[in-house]
């Protein structure tokens, strides 16, 4: 009874620390999309398709911290701090290294990108405006997310709580007086919400730097640590991260694609896509925080070495995301109405999200599940190419090709389309549940010899 009440105890002190936070980041571009919605839909549009490429950007940026994760939590169990700050460098850099190529890409060929996204030219003109500003914050948010998910593998994460309501904040406060010209301030629109989202991430980067220096007592890293390279540990680190960052980066292309695809479809597809997804995504914060919760848990337990306590440790979290999985549809359901009303949109944009949010309340069931068994049990247990080739079937060979038939050839309306986009959620239920409990997915990635 006392070891399952310290696992409970361990699961939801972590767990709740980071759904809040990523709530509150959820929290910051819904206020954005309301205002901007509120302010004119051309901008909301724009700064949507902005954010597209910022999604793919932070899915290499989530694999980047995950395989840090993954090595360092496992490392941590065994109580081994000097490999956790080499692995870290690593992380850091490749972050950077991202950080800048998608830099150059935006202020190269801006026009371009955008155009992949959507034909309409007010919708780029205002992305346009947006990027110009939002770019100089990607060097700012690689920092960030990999210190936290150096951090987040030896369970400290209530610092990442803080900073994500400070961001709100700063983000929100800025954008109520320059998106719509208040308090004698100018009009900018989408550039406005710009400024916001960039004052709010250099705050976010130099407050954690202050806080890693001043307070951080456990890993005490520095400067220095991050101009230094291992070459065993980078290769180790790579060799796992690589194949995470190419399905992540894929996914997060995916998750443009249907952004196109729904934007080729009508011309209320977009914001209505938009206005769902960011109330999905505040809702998925449930099963995003139980799959990284879960992913330290397992992690750390086979650095230690205890093989019944993984195999304990996974039946029971397993029971737990499908708990996760219906509170968080059944909340999605009923807050769809309230939090549409807060949009100024056209009644068929509405509607048309209204029903898009019906289809992503069950979608949430299944994805609780699956998503959390196999990256945070299964690649938290050392096991990432099982879920690197798990969502390059799934998505490449099944989901993209049904969802463009059913778009462009049978002409499926955009509720069906919606269908078909998230259909993976479920059926990769199947192969988590028999993997997770029928299969040898343990992988020891630590070096006894360093």
């Amino acid at each position: 009874m006392k070891a399952e009440k310290a696992f409970y105890r361990n699961f939801f002190s972590v767990y709740a620390a980071l759904v809040l936070q990523n709530v509150i980041t959820i929290s910051v571009n819904l206020a954005d999309n309301i205002m901007l919605g509120a302010y004119r839909e051309t901008a909301l549009s724009g700064v949507t398709t902005v954010n597209q490429i910022q999604f793919i950007y932070q899915q290499l940026l989530f694999a980047a911290g995950e395989g840090l994760v993954i090595f360092c939590s496992q490392y941590w169990g065994k109580r081994q701090l000097a490999p956790i700050k080499k692995i870290a460098a690593a992380a850091m850099h490749t972050g950077l290294v991202i950080g800048i190529l998608l830099f150059l890409a935006v202020s190269l060929f801006p026009y371009q990108v955008l155009g992949s996204f959507t034909t309409d030219e007010q919708i780029i003109a205002e992305g346009v405006r947006y990027v110009k500003i939002v770019r100089f914050t990607y060097l700012f948010f690689a920092v960030t997310q990999i210190l936290l998910a150096t951090l987040r593998s030896i369970g400290t994460v209530r610092i990442a709580f803080y900073l994500s309501v400070m961001t709100f904040c700063v983000n929100c406060g800025i954008n109520s007086i320059l998106i719509f010209g208040r308090f004698g301030a100018p009009e900018l629109g989408a550039a406005g919400a710009a400024i916001g989202t960039l004052t709010a991430r250099i705050l976010e980067t130099a407050v954690l730097v202050v806080y890693m220096v001043k307070k951080e007592k456990v890993l005490r890293l520095r400067l220095r640590d991050y101009l230094s390279f291992d070459r065993v540990l980078d290769r180790d680190y790579i060799r796992i991260t690589a194949p995470m960052m190419l399905t992540q980066g894929l996914w997060g292309v995916n998750t443009a694609l249907q952004t196109a695809i729904l934007g080729h479809m009508t011309s209320a597809a977009i914001a209505a896509n938009s206005a769902a997804s960011n109330l999905f995504l505040m809702v998925k914060s449930m099963a995003i925080g139980a799959a990284s919760t879960a992913s330290v848990m397992i992690g750390k337990t086979v650095g230690s070495g205890d093989m019944e306590k993984v195999k304990c440790y996974a039946v029971r979290l397993q029971k737990m995301f499908l708990v996760i999985g219906l509170i968080s549809g059944t909340v999605l359901y009923f807050l769809r109405i309230p939090v549409l009303s807060l949009y100024d949109l056209r009644p068929e944009t509405k509607e048309m999200a209204n029903t898009f949010l019906k289809i992503l309340s069950v979608v949430c069931v299944g994805m609780s599940y699956q998503m959390a068994t196999n990256t945070g049990i299964i690649r938290g247990g050392g096991n990432a190419m099982y879920v690197v080739k798990l969502d390059l079937i799934s998505i490449w060979l099944i989901v993209l090709p049904l969802s463009f038939f059913m778009a462009f050839v049978v002409k499926a309306s955009p509720a069906v389309v919606v269908c078909c986009l998230n259909a993976d959620q479920i059926f990769k239920c199947i192969p988590a549940f028999l993997v997770a409990n029928y299969g040898k997915w343990v992988r020891k990635l630590t070096r006894d010899e360093l």
